[in-house]
């Protein structure tokens, strides 16, 4: 796959420290990378090695609860008020659809975190998902619910909760027990407050100033049922391979879960549904997400009908992250 080893190489040479890709079509798969496995060393990465997914987690949060939609336990029209009472402000209105798309209009509590430096100095505190929803809630809603869309990670924390009040066990048990251990994703795991990574990985680095800082080492509870993933490219496209197909939804979450909003009004080229973003390119349309957390930059995306699955992980050292359909228009060639 000469294309591809050279998109790799064309995103070290933009800035990036590392990159791997796992790609797969119907004719077979290539796993490649380029770039360091840390900064000041000649460590190559490895392609088979784990990374923070970041917002990818999602894709897995969303899953969880059409599974539950689909047993009767929950139910997509369900208040948040229900299940959180107290949590958000009485008569809202916000359904667990709301949030699974992002129409809730409630304030992304991402906007208030720290600068850099901040992020850096704390990047070992411990987070409750309830701190998260509290940041959230001091400010009004930007739209009534069901007439707008705007991306809220506080959305995604709620459906954490919302998964733990309705099963009575943890979060991080309701995915391993119903995605990680029947898809046998071994290297995929929700961390808690664990902040090493195991190795293989490669580093990511934030800038503070002039300095680089890595934060491969970091606690990234305040990210959570929203983002706190960590996972391989090989592990990602397995997972969104038996998604995308079928196999762990019944029929009609399946249809919930490719029904789309668009993200603005003239957004043609793309558009959401709960875990999911769709961007139509010339070639193909695909689905996945894309995540960032703390330097690491995931993209995962794969078409309906098995041709393509591509992960794609980069760890920045304070380039430019590239933009979405630009970077799979480069891969698909």
């Amino acid at each position: 796959m000469v294309r591809l080893q050279a998109v790799l190489d064309s995103l070290i040479s933009g800035g990036a420290a590392g990159v791997l890709l796992h790609y797969r079509d119907g004719e077979g798969e290539w796993s490649g990378s380029a770039g360091v496995a840390e900064v000041g060393t000649g460590r190559a990465v490895d392609p088979e090695g784990c990374f923070r997914v970041g917002s990818i987690t999602k894709t897995f949060t969303a899953t969880v609860v059409l599974q539950l939609v689909g047993e009767g336990v929950l139910g997509l029209g369900d208040s948040v008020e229900r299940w959180l009472p107290g949590m958000i402000p009485t008569g809202a209105g916000i359904t667990l659809l709301h949030l699974l798309n992002h129409t809730s209009g409630l304030y992304n509590y991402v906007n208030d975190l720290p600068d850099t430096a901040g992020i850096v100095r704390d990047r070992y505190v411990h987070w409750d998902p309830a701190r998260a929803v509290d940041i959230a809630v001091q400010y009004p809603v930007v739209f009534k619910p069901g007439t707008a869309w705007s991306y809220s990670n506080t959305n995604y924390t709620l459906l954490g909760l919302i998964i733990e009040a309705a099963t009575g066990r943890s979060y991080e048990a309701e995915v391993e027990a119903r995605i990680l251990q029947p898809l046998d994703l071994k290297q995929t795991y929700l961390p808690g407050d664990t902040t090493a990574l195991p190795e293989p990985h490669a580093h990511a680095y934030l800038a503070v100033g002039d300095d680089l800082v890595d934060t491969a080492d970091v606690n990234v509870s305040q990210a959570w049922a929203a983002g706190a993933l960590v996972s391989t490219a090989r592990d990602l496209n397995t997972f969104y391979t038996a998604l995308l197909s079928g196999a762990l939804l019944r029929e009609t979450e399946q249809q919930a879960l490719l029904t789309t909003v668009p993200t603005a009004p003239d957004a043609s080229a793309e558009s959401v549904g709960p875990g999911l973003f769709r961007i139509v390119l010339a070639e193909v349309d695909l689905w996945g997400h894309t995540g960032g957390i703390f330097g690491y930059e995931t993209w995962s995306y794969h078409s309906l009908d098995g041709t393509h699955h591509l992960t794609l992980s980069l760890t920045n050292a304070g380039a430019p992250v590239p933009e979405t359909a630009a970077l799979f228009r480069r891969l698909l060639g």
